[in-house]
């Protein structure tokens, strides 16, 4: 999956956190931010309530089901900086990104 699939289904899915600016960052590949407070999804790379760090190929294991997050996160693959109750939440996310 492209990272402009990858938006697409987040915004079809609705795939934010409802009031909340959440920022996934694939450090080279860019960001995608979660923008829950204007209900949409963009490539924008502003500030954010919480900052999800993490490798595309990772996340690409994550979104397809082959990492679980909390895994990720304690073996140093997944960084959250800022409300990690956002960052919970978002497994919801990536629950709508499967299928």
């Amino acid at each position: 999956m492209t990272k402009q699939e990858l938006i697409a289904r987040m915004r079809e899915g609705q795939a934010w956190v409802p009031g909340k600016r959440v920022k996934i960052d694939f450090g080279d590949q860019g960001a995608v931010m979660l923008d829950g407070a204007a209900s949409q999804v963009s490539e924008d790379d502003g500030d954010a309530e919480t900052t999800i760090r993490v490798g595309w190929d990772d996340w690409q294991q994550l979104a397809a089901g082959q990492l679980d997050g909390m895994t990720a996160f304690m073996m140093g693959k997944l960084k959250v900086e800022g409300d990690m109750s956002n960052a919970m939440q978002l497994q919801g996310v990536l629950a709508k990104l499967k299928g």
